[in-house]
Parts: C-alpha cells; structure tokens; sequence
C-alpha cells in the first residue's frame, strides 16, 4: 500500500485532486451512496430549479458497468497521463494558467452539454486537455496499437475513432477536440502566431490563490511563444513518446 500511496503522491496537485474525484464520485454512483441520477446533467434541473452541483458531479461522474468499464478506465488513464504532462510540462510552474485552462473548457463544455442535453461530461473535459497537451508536442511522434506511428496533433483525432469503435459515439470525443481547439486557438495560436487580439488571459485572482514557481518549463509564468514546441520532457527522449505502453495491458 505504500507503493500505491507514494504513486498517489507523486502525480502534480492539480492532477491529483481531479483524478481522486473522477474515481471517487464514480464509485458513489456505483455503490448506491447517491442515486446516480443525481449526479447528471439535466439542463431542465439545473436552469429551472438550480441543481447547480450536477455541470460539476456530470463532469466527475461515469457509469461503471460491465459494458462501460473498460471505456471509463481508457479515459481515467488519459487524465491521468496527459494532464500530468501538461502539469509538469508546458503549464510546468504555472498553476494558475493551468486551472484556467480547465476552467474555460470546463465552461465552454458546460454551456455545449446544456444546448444538446449532454449528461455525461467526463470524457469531453479530458479529451481537451489532451487535445491542448497534442497541440503543445504536435511534431512529437506517438505510438498507438499495432505499432502504428504518427505525430501527436492527430492523436485526438485517432482516439475519437478508437473510441467510437469501442463506445459508438463520438458526440464526447469531438465536442472536447472542439474546445481544446478554441483555447488553444484564442490563447496561443491567433495572439502569438497571427498576431490578433488576445481574447484570454488568466485572472489575477488565480494568480493570487495559485503563485507561480520558478523553474518550470516555459520559464516563471511566460506562456510560449511562436509555435509552442514539443516542450514535453516527459513526452519522451529524443521527441517519441510510446503513447501506447501505459494503455496496453500490462503495459506499465
């Protein structure tokens, strides 16, 4: 147990406490704790009588069945992998840029699960940082079943087949690619590529609640500039990253 305790403690904060809670609110549906009900997104509940826990429980919370386990394990070891990297890479000392980030896509896929009557909100908010983390390492070469190799930036692209192979929708995967597009786009690309307005920036609240630290990759709170670059260390030596060797089982 202190093996898996020292594990739990290694992954950066932010990551952590999203990770507890996308098990933890799961398994309180499973158990009966709450009735699961509860714990989705319903827009008639939340803009008429102001359930306004459920955009937060239907973005924690994913049904663990035998035909759905397997999907939910996929897509709690992409947080796991990709918001580390993204943690400890590119927002590397910079937390409060990085809780923006999941802020604004958390509201932007929000708003999205409110207009087409979305339930469930896990997948969407995963599958955009892990759009944001391909954008960020787009040149790096990835591994994904059978050997097959490509450059991360179509990484989420590829998943989104993966998954609706395995799952039969896309709906989730492509509406969390759209708005890791969107931040990606009005914070990094159209400012610092097309030299446009900046439409994003992070609150000074953030910055206040969540100090930078020096040290981290990008530099003591600078965002990156021109291009963002595979900055990833932990993406791989040598610009590959074996995507593929944690997901396999018996992988890591």
């Amino acid at each position: 147990m202190s093996d898996i305790g020292d594990w739990f403690r290694s992954i950066p904060f932010i990551t952590r406490c999203w990770f507890a809670a996308s098990i933890a609110v799961p398994f309180i549906g499973k158990l009966g704790l709450v009735d699961f009900r509860n714990l989705l997104l319903f827009p008639e509940l939340v803009l008429s009588r102001f359930h306004l826990w459920r955009p937060v429980t239907a973005t924690l919370y994913f049904p663990i069945t035998p035909n759905t386990g397997f999907l939910y394990l996929v897509n709690l070891y992409f947080l796991y992998h990709y918001s580390t990297r993204l943690e400890t890479g590119a927002f590397d000392g910079r937390p409060a840029d990085y809780i923006f980030m999941l802020l604004f896509n958390w509201i932007c896929i929000v708003i999205t699960g409110l207009l087409i009557n979305m339930q469930l909100l896990m997948i969407p908010l995963i599958m955009s940082v892990l759009y944001v983390w391909a954008q960020f390492n787009k040149d790096t070469v990835v591994s994904f079943w059978f050997g097959t190799q490509f450059k991360a930036h179509y990484l989420p692209w590829v998943i989104l087949g993966f998954n609706f192979i395995i799952g039969g929708s896309f709906v989730n995967e492509l509406t969390g690619n759209l708005v890791g597009h969107l931040y990606f786009f009005l914070m990094f690309k159209y400012p610092m590529d097309l030299g446009g307005r900046a439409f994003l920036s992070t609150p000074e609240f953030l910055y206040r609640l969540f100090p930078n630290r020096r040290g981290g990759v990008s530099g003591f709170g600078v965002p990156p500039t021109r291009r963002p670059a595979a900055q990833d260390n932990a993406g791989g030596l040598g610009g590959r990253h074996n995507w593929g060797q944690g997901f396999r089982l018996g992988g890591e």
